[in-house]
C-alpha cells in the first residue's frame, strides 16, 4: 500500500458516548491517523483512518455501511461466570449490549441498517487458564448468531483457532487486515484476564435497543 500525506487525514472525532475508543495516534505503516479500541470499546468514523484492536479470546466486530462510506469497531469479551449468573446470563448480556451499542452508533451517524456488513475476528482459545470454559468458542459462536438474526451479512471471518490477532479495520472502505500473533503472545492474555476480572465486577450500565 503506498503511503500519502499525512495532512491529507483528518484526524480522528470523538462524540463522547459510553465506551467510545479515545486512543489516538499516527499509524506510521498505513500513514493515517488511527484509533486504538481497548476491551469494551468501539469507534466509529466516515474519515479515511484506521482502527486498530489486538485480539485473544475477544472478539471484534467491523461493521460497514458500503453506500454511506462508514464504519465502526467494537472490542468485546463475553463475561465468565458470574455470582448469581450463570456464564451464559453474564455472557448473553454484555455481547448484546457491545453489538448493540455499535449498530446504533453507525445509524445515528448516517449509516442504513440494510447497507451494513460485517467482518469478525478473534475468539482464540487463548485465555490462559479460563480457556477450560471456551470463552473463544462462545464469543466467536455469539456474534455469527446476532449478526444472523439482526440480519447483517457477514462477508469475512477470521475466529477461533489458538492465535491473538491484530486487526486493522478502514472505515471508509471496509478494508480490514487481520495478523495472526505468536501463540506465546502473553500480554494478549494478561490484559484479557484483567479485564475479564474487571466485567465479573462491575455492573454493566444500562440497556441499548435497536432502532
Amino acid at each position: 500500500m503506498s503511503a500519502t500525506c499525512p495532512q491529507a487525514h483528518e484526524q480522528p472525532v470523538a462524540y463522547g458516548a459510553r465506551g467510545e475508543a479515545s486512543r489516538f495516534y499516527f499509524e506510521r505503516d498505513f500513514a493515517r491517523h488511527a484509533v486504538k479500541i481497548m476491551p469494551g470499546e468501539f469507534f466509529v468514523a466516515k474519515q479515511d483512518i484506521v482502527l486498530s484492536t489486538v485480539l485473544g479470546s475477544c472478539v471484534a466486530a467491523c461493521i460497514w455501511d458500503r453506500l454511506a462510506k462508514i464504519g465502526g469497531m467494537n472490542h468485546f469479551m463475553l463475561p465468565a461466570a458470574d455470582a448469581g449468573l450463570g456464564l451464559a446470563g453474564a455472557s448473553g448480556r454484555y455481547g448484546v449490549f457491545a453489538m448493540e451499542q455499535l449498530i446504533n452508533e453507525l445509524i445515528k451517524r448516517g449509516a442504513t441498517k440494510a447497507n451494513l456488513e460485517a467482518k469478525v475476528f478473534g475468539g482464540a482459545s487463548a485465555l490462559g487458564g479460563r480457556s477450560m470454559l471456551n470463552v473463544g468458542e462462545r464469543n466467536a459462536s455469539f456474534v455469527l448468531q446476532f449478526l444472523k438474526t439482526e440480519g447483517i451479512r457477514v462477508v469475512s471471518q477470521d475466529l477461533q483457532n489458538v492465535y491473538a490477532r491484530r486487526v486493522a479495520f478502514f472505515p471508509t472502505s471496509g478494508r480490514a487486515l487481520c495478523k495472526r500473533l505468536s501463540k506465546t503472545d502473553t500480554a494478549v492474555i494478561s490484559a484479557e484476564e484483567q479485564y475479564c476480572e474487571k466485567i465479573n465486577t462491575a455492573k454493566v450500565a444500562g440497556d441499548v435497543e435497536l432502532f
